[in-house]
């Protein structure tokens, strides 16, 4: 590819990106058949459970709870911009009516297009939409099967398929992307999953694939899985990406250290996708992350110029657990009142503070302070660049000083939560308690976009 091909990839990745960037949080949705074994997504392949034998959960489907205004609802109280839904997972199960096969949710019970009510749901309530789609298919004849490292069937010779047959399988694979851009209106993120071994770029016909993306919705933006490692010459790490290398980078049930940047230190757009307990797809047992663990989280990732995508497994009936609600309503108790430290923010150019974290727009400054101080709280190198402070929850003001401990440190300002200013206060906010700074114009701190 020329270099010019390149910056152009960049430069449309850029400007697709823009209100990506914007929105920081979203919600992901695993939910699929595996939701009647509750074991899990994966549980076809770690348990290397047959076709047939999976069939009862087909057959038995019928999430008769499925409200996706509910499901919404809870997204948009807990703060978050925008939703991913599995359309369609690795079992190759399908949540919407595809014209391509018979096994899909309107052949189930439900009798219902499952994606087009989440669509319909999520757009009502202002949310951006997303649909999940595996490049994977454990269920479709001409998928390679024996052999192949995750296959359920990988360990059974009668299962062996022609190499030539897998051409069928993107035919396939191809025209269900096809149906979702075409039959069920604007959808704002394709996230693919994923690649592995020799399944990786073109194995998927990636620029063909992209192409077809691209000149039927420009605006989507594209995950980094058709080729997340670059084998085939250039990913979204590179100085020299592909079509088909994505507009963001998708670490999974990880915050990077330094966030991500590709190979000349640039930062890149991306998103950490991890689960609000231990799994993707629904399972009752298992421990959950707080609230006050996924707002430092998400504070965290914008501190590193990231998004975070959480994910939720609603049950067999189409509900999602009460556990999994009550953590959303806690982060959106938070995210209600300290919503400007997050949405439109980025790194700011500053080293990580010893008690939380910084995030900037513009000349605000946010501190998010997640530990309690001995005397007053330091801001480091600060001195003389702030015009005013305030606590973000409730508008109050607070002061900038230099108590008399503290009078050798020249280049930090310091302010306290109450006076007098030397003592030690508690939390406003044990979760995370933020501090808007506004910055003087003179100030040399700037935002790291």
């Amino acid at each position: 590819m020329t270099t010019k091909a390149a910056h152009s990839i960049i430069a449309q990745r850029t400007e697709r990106t823009k209100w990506f960037q914007e929105d920081r949080f979203g919600m992901f949705i695993h939910w699929g058949l595996y939701a009647i074994p509750a074991r899990g997504e994966w549980v076809r392949s770690m348990e290397q459970i047959s076709v047939e034998d999976y069939q009862p959960y087909f057959e038995e489907f019928n999430p008769d709870q499925y409200d996706p205004k509910q499901w919404a609802r809870a997204a948009k109280q807990a703060g978050m911009k925008y939703a991913v839904l599995t359309a369609k997972h690795h079992d190759g199960f399908c949540l919407f009516d595809s014209g391509l096969t018979a096994y899909k949710s309107t052949n189930t019970q439900a009798k219902r297009d499952l994606v087009r009510e989440f669509l319909d749901a999520f757009r009502a309530e202002g949310l951006k939409v997303g649909l999940y789609y595996s490049l994977i298919d454990w269920h479709h004849p001409d998928y390679p099967a024996y052999g192949d490292p995750i296959h359920p069937m990988r360990n059974n010779e009668a299962f062996k398929r022609d190499p030539e047959t897998f051409g069928s399988y993107l035919t396939y694979m191809h025209g269900q992307v096809r149906e979702l851009l075409t039959n069920y209106g604007r959808i704002d993120i394709m996230w693919f999953d994923f690649s592995y071994g020799e399944m990786v770029g073109e194995k998927w016909q990636a620029t063909k694939l992209m192409e077809m993306i691209r000149s039927l919705q420009p605006h989507i933006i594209v995950d980094n899985r058709l080729d997340a490692s670059g084998e085939q010459g250039g990913s979204i790490y590179s100085d020299n990406p592909q079509l088909y290398s994505g507009d963001f980078a998708s670490p999974e049930q990880i915050i990077p250290p330094e966030g991500v940047q590709d190979e000349a230190g640039n930062p890149l757009p991306w998103e950490a996708c991890i689960t609000l307990n231990n799994d993707w797809g629904y399972n009752p047992n298992g421990h959950y992350k707080s609230a006050k663990v996924i707002v430092r989280k998400l504070v965290e990732c914008v501190s590193k110029n990231g998004n975070l995508l959480v994910n939720i497994g609603p049950d067999a009936k189409g509900a999602i657990p009460q556990k999994s609600l009550r953590v959303l309503a806690e982060v959106g108790q938070w995210m209600s009142k300290n919503r400007a430290s997050i949405y439109g923010c980025v790194k700011a150019g500053l080293d990580k503070p010893e008690w939380g974290r910084y995030t900037q727009r513009g000349n605000k400054l946010y501190a998010h302070i997640f530990e309690e101080s001995i005397g007053p709280i330091n801001l480091r190198g600060l001195n003389g660049k702030i015009k005013r402070a305030r606590l973000l929850a409730d508008g109050s003001e607070l002061h900038i000083s230099k108590p008399w401990s503290a009078k050798q440190y020249t280049d930090d300002a310091f302010f306290n939560f109450s006076v007098p200013e030397h003592f030690s206060f508690a939390l406003p906010d044990e979760t995370d308690t933020v501090v808007e700074l506004e910055l003087t114009e003179s100030s040399e701190v700037t935002e790291i976009e």
